[in-house]
């Protein structure tokens, strides 16, 4: 019966199938057929899902174009359909990307370089759950005890309050009611850190009257309605001088409550200057200011730090209650990797599996190199970089899988051997089944791509096309300008520049930086670097007095509206518009978007800004002027055959060539266009919004308008960011240039090819933090590759292949 059943056992078994692949199986592809965004040019590719594949190419050639403006546009746009048709009317309409055929999307999560919001109540503990962990942390062991975890919280006010209630069972009766609501704002800064005042002597000349034009506030002339006011109020005389008020009079021109006065039979408020300016004025985004009440207000405002709670931001019932002898200021101030340590010591079974969350997401903060930083940093200050690692704490930890990542850059600000731990982290993303899309120029980055993408083979209408798709070694092989940059070493220079001079830094303590004095040599080509968080950023320019000889040239954002662009930066659209007005008789306003010339619908803009509250805002293209900007009637002026429009829509290199002769020559904006070019944005597009521009090119915008000025030392911050491999010697000419013509450029930098091509190299380290901050190497590139007796040392001799 043994044998009869072993023999029906093979039988079965020989005769079983593996079953055939389920048809849910069959959609590993995300298919890309037609697109033709921006400059893309019919572009058709079918990208692996749950694999890591890498978009590159030159700047400008259509990458972000093909991720973020079509795959992740349109997985947006069809997430937004899935809300009832209720939420959807509040909604606007979004536009379907310029793409024949886009299927097998999954969910799209952008993690990109947008900077962190810059509320000063907004700190890298509030935007990750690291704050509010700890706050219930604290709260369940904090002693004393002051109450729930919102006692812990800065953006938390106090309040109480009394009263009494009707209710309304039976007979009405009235009931006494007490609420009370402990939180733990500061109430003198108001959980800011640090108060405001405002300096008297810029509002006014104490030693001329009113009527002689004491007040210096933009808009306050005597000519106009306060000067009605002023005149008609009764509260003070206008034609005394101010120094001869009275303590009450003074008290009328500065704080005066709203008041009800008429003047020449019409009725008015009057309020005092300072609650008048504050309310039109400081309580409004500086950035958004038009430039000369930008500079009235940066020169009335002084910020210092709040005495109650000395800058901690916190009550003092918040800072009283303590686990362990520190308090949450205590613990908000470490920097995260020794908070970590901290939170690990704790051993309380009660609150275990909260201990374990906040212990990993610290170690997050740790593993992707960010352990340097403080949970009460505000997230304003972040870099870029910086703020793009920080969103990755929230995924990391993530039950979410088959979601597609789409990173910008992720390797911007990271010093060589930080890039290791980055790889390791997407490669994680990846390995939990998720699609991750990156767009990056680092060889590193790029060698770990299961598939790679790039686009070219130039920037602007020479993009726009799949030059190669496939693998890393194809990569290598297939001639495109990536793959023959792939493996460009930059050499160290046989001879190297002398100082001319030398900028001497003494008794640096900025942040980190531990009583550092250094020599920056002068008329030479200046690297100053370490891995992040070293200091490098303090040190310089940080710790370098400002005077009218320094230019520095950060990527922090760039002050102006969305209405800004590259052509209003440089000043470039100035002569453009006298050029247009002069040949065709018409007023210059005419050519200018936000004055005469604007297209009704969107006051000049191009888009509709849509405000959606608690979700992101949304820009929808005009569909009376198509995004032009411009009324219609302006449209119909040209010069050398193109109208204003058209000349917006070119790249810096086609303009540089359509100002340069004919018609349409003008010779100062040629000489900007020349700039622009030779800092490697000839593909940018002169109406391109400022706010659209990464950090990398925005510092270039700044370098380029600051390249005419009589600056003698130039502060660039990691230059190389959003630079491709090609261009990067297109850089190092550029510095080149400069130092030659009697400049002296120093460089905080990362890229093994500008350290190469240094004449001086200045090492901070050996870590991050309170690791970092001191001198660990000063001399040439050469000495440097032969001591190896640091991290960049290390790299660096690695990369030039000694």
């Amino acid at each position: 019966m043994s044998t009869a059943k072993t023999s029906t056992a093979k039988k079965t078994k020989a005769n079983t199938k593996s079953p055939a692949p389920h048809t849910a199986d069959s959609h590993d592809l995300i298919r890309v057929h037609g697109a033709r965004v921006n400059n893309l040019k019919d572009v058709s590719i079918e990208i692996p899902k749950r694999r890591l594949t890498v978009f590159t190419g030159v700047s400008g050639s259509g990458k972000s174009s093909l991720v973020f403006d079509t795959i992740a546009a349109e997985s947006q746009r069809l997430i937004n359909e899935t809300y009832s048709a209720f939420v959807q009317g509040f909604m606007p309409t979004l536009a379907r990307p310029e793409v024949d055929v886009l299927d097998g999307l999954t969910t799209a999560i952008i993690v990109d370089q947008q900077r962190l919001g810059a509320d000063p109540r907004s700190t890298v503990g509030t935007v990750t759950d690291a704050h509010a962990m700890l706050r219930i942390l604290f709260s369940r062991l904090g002693k004393p005890h002051i109450g729930p975890p919102s006692a812990y919280s800065f953006n938390t006010a106090s309040v109480r309050a009394s009263g009494a209630i009707t209710v309304e069972r039976g007979t009405k009766k009235a009931v006494k009611a007490t609420y009370e609501r402990t939180g733990g704002m500061c109430p003198r800064c108001e959980g800011r850190g640090a108060v405001s005042d405002i300096d008297l002597t810029q509002l006014y000349d104490d030693s001329k009257s009113l009527s002689e034009g004491a007040l210096t506030i933009p808009g306050y002339s005597m000519d106009g309605w306060y000067g009605r006011i002023f005149t008609g109020c009764g509260f003070f005389d206008p034609d005394k001088p101010i120094r001869k008020y009275t303590k009450r009079e003074l008290h009328d021109l500065l704080h005066k409550e709203p008041t009800k006065i008429k003047v020449d039979g019409i009725n008015l408020t009057y309020e005092g200057l300072i609650p008048k300016i504050q309310k039109s004025m400081l309580s409004k985004d500086i950035d958004a200011l038009q430039p000369h009440i930008r500079a009235f207000v940066e020169r009335a405002t002084t910020f210092a730090t709040c005495p109650e709670c000395d800058g901690t931001r916190l009550s003092e019932g918040a800072r009283s209650s303590k686990i362990k002898k520190i308090s949450i200021a205590d613990a908000c101030a470490m920097e995260i990797r020794d908070l970590a340590e901290w939170v690990r010591r704790l051993k309380e079974p009660s609150v275990a599996p909260l201990l374990t969350a906040l212990q990993q997401t610290l170690d997050s903060f740790t593993e992707i190199g960010l352990g340097y930083l403080s949970l009460d940093r505000p997230s304003g200050t972040l870099s870029g970089g910086e703020a793009q690692r920080v969103k990755m704490i929230r995924h990391l930890g993530s039950s979410l899988t088959d979601v597609t990542y789409v990173f910008d850059e992720p390797t911007t600000g990271l010093h060589p051997h930080d890039i290791s731990r980055m790889n390791d982290l997407l490669l994680r993303l990846r390995d939990k089944g998720n699609t991750v899309l990156v767009v990056e120029h680092k060889p590193q980055a790029i060698a770990i791509a299961d598939h790679v993408v790039d686009l070219g083979p130039g920037a602007g209408t020479g993009g726009g096309t799949v030059c190669f798709e496939g693998t890393v070694e194809g990569l290598r092989a297939g001639g495109t300008v990536t793959g023959r940059h792939l493996d460009d070493r930059a050499g160290l220079k046989e001879t190297v520049r002398r100082p001319t001079g030398k900028l001497p830094v003494r008794g640096a303590t900025e942040h980190n930086l531990r009583n550092v004095d250094v020599d920056i040599p002068l008329g030479v080509l200046t690297v100053v670097t370490g891995v992040a968080g070293s200091g490098k950023s303090s040190l310089v320019p940080g710790s370098i007095p400002a005077d009218e000889g320094v230019i520095s040239v950060g990527q922090g954002a760039i002050r102006g509206s969305r209405r800004s662009n590259p052509a209003t930066y440089t000043g470039l659209l100035d002569p453009v518009r006298k050029a247009f007005a002069k040949a065709n008789g018409v007023k210059p306003a005419l050519f200018s978007a936000n004055s005469e010339g604007a297209c009704p619908t969107c006051n000049g803009a191009g888009v509709i800004y849509t405000d959606l509250a608690m979700m992101a805002g949304v820009a929808t293209t005009c569909e009376d002027c198509q995004g032009k900007r411009f009324d219609a009637s302006v449209l119909d002026y040209h010069l050398g055959g193109r109208d204003i429009s058209e000349v917006l829509a070119m790249p810096v290199a086609e303009a540089e060539d359509f100002f340069a002769d004919g018609e349409a020559r003008i010779p100062a904006a040629h000489k900007i266009l020349t700039r622009l070019a030779d800092v490697g944005l000839g593909y940018l597009t002169l109406g391109q919004p400022l706010t659209t521009l990464s950090g990398g090119e925005r510092q270039r915008l700044r370098l380029a308008t600051h390249m005419a000025d009589k600056g003698g030392v130039y502060i660039l911050d990691e230059p190389t960011t959003g630079l491709h491999l090609a261009d990067v010697e297109q850089l190092l000419g550029l510095l080149d240039r400069l130092v030659d013509s009697g400049k002296s450029v120093i460089v905080v930098e990362h890229h093994p090819a500008v350290m190469a091509h240094a004449d001086w190299i200045i090492d901070l380290g050996p870590g991050a933090g309170h690791d970092g901050g001191r001198i660990v190497f000063e001399g040439t590139p050469a000495d440097l590759v032969t001591a190896r007796s640091t991290l960049t040392g290390e790299h660096l001799a690695d990369y030039v292949g000694v």
